[in-house]
C-alpha cells in the first residue's frame, strides 16, 4: 500500500492551494484519511480528517480556510487551503487507515509535500 500526495508550492500570503493524495495497493476498504503538517523543531499536528462517511473534522486554526474532501471510488484525500497564511508554512502530510484484503488494519503515510507562504 503507498500514498501519494502531491499540490504543495510556494505561495504569496492570501493565496490557495490544493493537496492531493491517492492511495494504492491492496487495500478492502479506507476508513478515515487525514492530513498533517510538521514545521522543523515541532510536533507533527493534525491538520483535518474525513471519514469514511463524509464526517470531517478540522484544527482551529484552519477552520473557515481549509477544506478537506475525499472520492472513496479513487481512494483520493484532497486538501483544498485558501487564504494562507505565514504560519501555514509546513511540510504536509495525509494518513490512511487501511484495512487490506488480508483482513490487516494499519495506518499509512505519505511522503510530505511542502508548503511554503510567503508574507
Amino acid at each position: 500500500v503507498q500514498l501519494q500526495a502531491s499540490g504543495g508550492g510556494l505561495v504569496q500570503a492570501g493565496g490557495s492551494l490544493r493537496l492531493s493524495c491517492a492511495a494504492s495497493g491492496s487495500i478492502f476498504s479506507i476508513n478515515d484519511m487525514g492530513w498533517y503538517r510538521q514545521v522543523p523543531g515541532k510536533q507533527r499536528e493534525l491538520v483535518a480528517y474525513i471519514t469514511s462517511g463524509g464526517s470531517t473534522n478540522y484544527a482551529d486554526s484552519v477552520k473557515g480556510r481549509f477544506t478537506i474532501s475525499s472520492d472513496n471510488a479513487k481512494n483520493t484525500v484532497y486538501l483544498q487551503m485558501n487564504i494562507l497564511k505565514p504560519e501555514d508554512t509546513a511540510v504536509y502530510y495525509c494518513n490512511a487507515d487501511i484495512v487490506t484484503y488480508m483482513g490487516v488494519r494499519f495506518v499509512s503515510w505519505g511522503q510530505g509535500t511542502q508548503v511554503t507562504v510567503s508574507s
